[in-house]
């Protein structure tokens, strides 16, 4: 069934006094001026999390840098100490130190999955470190079903038994074998889970229509050091060689695309300018040549390969894309795009066809005066000459992006509640934003 949402009404320009304040924290962004400055990117959360279950493969003592403070982190982290093992970070040298030798359970806690996504990456780790596994569903943002069928009926191809009951998953492996797999969709979770469990297996595993996304990448670097062998084969197809004895490590994790993505388009957003001189520009191609076609003037690799800058134009076009898996237009800035194309010129379609439920963001937009109809999985935006402060709600990561872009160009103030779905996903962007010169605060309930 379509449904076609009414078009929004135009609120009051700015935030009555009376309106009381949320009895949680929230976020208060004001109209800002253009945004003007450098700054550094931090470590990809998509990566760091898969990376920091990748851990549980090895037994010893393993180093990650550019790790980001983030809360998303914090429950990864706090996941592997409910196994048993022995972690210490070092925020202001974004550094984990994590020992797994003392890892002595392959049951995770409810409570602890039901609070981020990424905590179903242990399956694979766990079956391969201990033949058995148990965990609930996980949880995280609500944006839409990401079943995790595809990661189980897999893990059954390759000789586990998998029991489901209720939210809860038990998985017994006695002796797991190296499969050919063909993914249905080239889910990046499974891929992830599938070849860190086939890197702990003697013999060739090759998993067909795999994700490829930088972040994927980042693992594949961290297993290959491990001392699994992996290669990538077109059409997008992994093959991995696997042994029973994958060391312990030290790697960097790859700087945040996603974090850079956000940053160029508050700068957008707020005709101003922008430097990102860690960011890499060969993993945003299809993102930053929609930034082009808006009329923002944008530079790439100043750096010896690396460096991204970006001149606002004060006339924006309408531009459409469709999200899709890299090196597509990436669903993880769907929602902060959105709010930039609020305000361009002319109409834009946005196609998300890899969340069925990523538009949460809409709703509170509109009450913001975008001019925005959804119509299934599209959503068509008509700019508008002005965003007008509201009180709006974050319903997931990319959404609280979204929000805080739009009111950092909305006339009055724009109040957020949501905020822990704001810090589970990016280490300090508020603070960030601010020493660009946004009028942006975070405040206590």
């Amino acid at each position: 069934m379509t449904i076609i949402r009414d078009e929004a009404i135009i609120p009051s320009q700015q935030l009555l006094p009376e309106q009381p304040l949320p009895a949680e924290s929230y976020l208060v962004v004001e109209q800002s001026p253009p945004l003007a400055g450098e700054v550094e990117l931090v470590g990809a959360k998509n990566a760091v999390l898969v990376i920091i279950a990748s851990l549980i493969l090895t037994d010893g003592t393993s180093i990650l840098n550019n790790v980001p403070d983030s809360d998303d982190v914090h429950q990864m982290m706090a996941l592997l100490m409910d196994l048993g093992a022995q972690v210490q970070f070092y925020p202001e040298k974004q550094q984990l130190i994590v020992n797994t030798s003392t890892i002595n359970r392959y049951s995770v806690r409810a409570e602890i999955m039901r609070k981020i996504r990424a905590s179903a990456l242990v399956l694979g780790p766990l079956l391969a470190r201990f033949t058995r596994a148990e965990i609930a569903m996980p949880g995280g943002d609500q944006i839409g079903a990401r079943p995790i069928d595809i990661h189980l009926k897999n893990f059954v191809r390759m000789g586990a038994t998998v029991h489901v009951e209720g939210d809860m998953v038990t998985a017994h492996a006695p002796s797991l074998a190296p499969r050919t797999l063909v993914l249905d969709y080239p889910s990046v979770g499974a891929t992830e889970n599938l070849m860190m469990a086939a890197a702990a297996i003697p013999g060739t595993t090759r998993i067909i229509h795999a994700a490829l996304e930088p972040e994927v990448l980042d693992l594949i670097t961290v297993l290959r050091q491990m001392g699994a062998q992996i290669t990538i084969e077109p059409p997008m197809t992994l093959v991995i060689q696997g042994t029973t004895s994958l060391q312990p490590i030290e790697h960097t994790i790859m700087n945040d695309r996603l974090e850079a993505g956000s940053l160029l388009l508050a700068a957008a957003i707020t005709g101003g300018q922008i430097d990102l001189p860690n960011a890499d520009p060969s993993v945003l191609d299809v993102f930053l040549l929609k930034l082009e076609e808006m009329g923002h003037h944008v530079r790439m690799g100043m750096n010896q390969g690396k460096g991204i800058s970006l001149v606002a134009t004060p006339h924006p076009r309408a531009v459409s894309f469709i999200t899709s898996p890299y090196p597509g237009f990436p669903t993880d800035l769907q929602a902060p795009m959105m709010a930039a194309l609020c305000l361009a010129e002319g109409q834009s379609v946005i196609h998300e066809t890899v969340y069925e439920n990523r538009m949460l963001h809409v709703r509170e937009l509109q009450k913001m005066g975008a001019n925005i109809k959804v119509e299934g999985d599209k959503a068509r935006i008509l700019g508008v000459e002005a965003l007008y402060g509201a009180q709006v709600i974050a319903g997931d990561i990319r959404g609280s992006c979204s929000l805080v872009l739009a009111g950092l160009a909305a006339h009055g103030k724009t109040i957020m509640t949501g905020v822990h779905h704001f810090k589970r996903g990016y280490q300090a962007l508020d603070k960030k934003l601010a020493y660009l010169g946004a009028k942006i605060a975070l405040k206590a309930a």
